[in-house]
């Protein structure tokens, strides 16, 4: 009689190492959704308890390396990007740019179209109502809903990794660009699907730029208005090329983004490092 070998456990998603992460800090209350399935099919999870009313999850072995490795890798991703920013900044203030590293900005940026309202149910179809002018519904003067569904602005946060402008006292010169570090392939092309977040970024600025490791991704996988950076990483040094210069589009910076940049410090050199003061709190008076 044959029997069928064990299914190996599925490659852990974000979700599942969130659930984790929250059942090691919590007392482990079962959710009793498909992720708690997932994790103790995977044997990352144990149900502990004698009734089930009293069962809670407890990690097992399994389940504490695998979050220990996640947290790991993490920690190695967020030190290569911080080492990429810094190089990119460095070069950036090295052609006078003033340079600003994760400055939460305020974009605006076209909004959906909205539906139009709808119109009486299909029960009166035929019938004139009380309301109904001879000459239509809306009248001459009064423009039909279709009108109001032109595309809208909106506000949208971003917080690009490197923003700078020239150093220039003429706003006309500034040419705001914005620069995105990534260090993984599945973290671009997240970035890139993610059309309103992107769109805020190109509100910013002239120029919008990606900075990723050589060999990570060819431009011609990437939108053609944005530009393309490579940090080539030698036996002995690191050198950053441009394979593809941004669509320049004229920008100019609104008064919010200009409060913004009133409140922080550029990077400043300081030896072979960059250093940014924190944003400066403001206080009534």
């Amino acid at each position: 009689m044959n029997h069928s070998s064990p299914l190996s456990p599925p490659p852990p998603t974000r979700a599942h190492l969130t659930r984790l992460m929250k059942i090691w800090r919590s007392a482990g209350w079962p959710s009793r959704d498909p992720l708690d399935i997932d994790l103790l099919a995977a044997g990352w999870v144990c149900l502990v308890g004698e009734h089930p009313g009293q069962e809670c999850l407890k990690l097992t072995e399994p389940g504490m390396a695998l979050l220990a490795q996640s947290r790991h890798t993490q920690r190695r991703q967020a030190s290569a990007h911080d080492r990429l920013a810094l190089q990119m900044a460095e070069w950036l203030v090295g052609t006078g740019r003033l340079v600003w590293h994760e400055l939460s900005l305020r974009a605006q940026v076209a909004a959906e179209p909205t539906a139009p309202s709808a119109l009486p149910s299909s029960g009166t179809a035929g019938k004139q109502l009380p309301f109904m002018a001879p000459l239509g519904l809306w009248g001459d003067d009064c423009p039909a809903p279709e009108a109001a569904t032109q595309p809208s602005t909106q506000w949208r946060l971003a917080r690009p990794d490197l923003f700078s402008v020239r150093r220039t006292s003429n706003p006309a010169y500034l040419q705001p660009m914005v620069h995105e570090i990534k260090v993984s392939r599945a973290d671009l092309f997240s970035d890139l699907r993610n059309k309103p977040q992107r769109a805020a970024y190109q509100g910013l600025c002239s120029e919008c730029y990606y900075v990723f490791p050589a060999g990570m991704a060819e431009p011609k996988e990437l939108p053609e208005d944005l530009g393309v950076w490579v940090l080539h990483s030698e036996a002995e040094s690191c050198r950053l090329e441009m394979l593809r210069p941004a669509r320049h589009a004229p920008c100019t910076l609104p008064f919010e983004v200009w409060m913004a940049l009133a409140q922080a410090t550029p990077l400043q050199a300081s030896g072979t490092e960059l250093k940014q003061q924190d944003l400066v709190a403001v206080e009534e008076a």
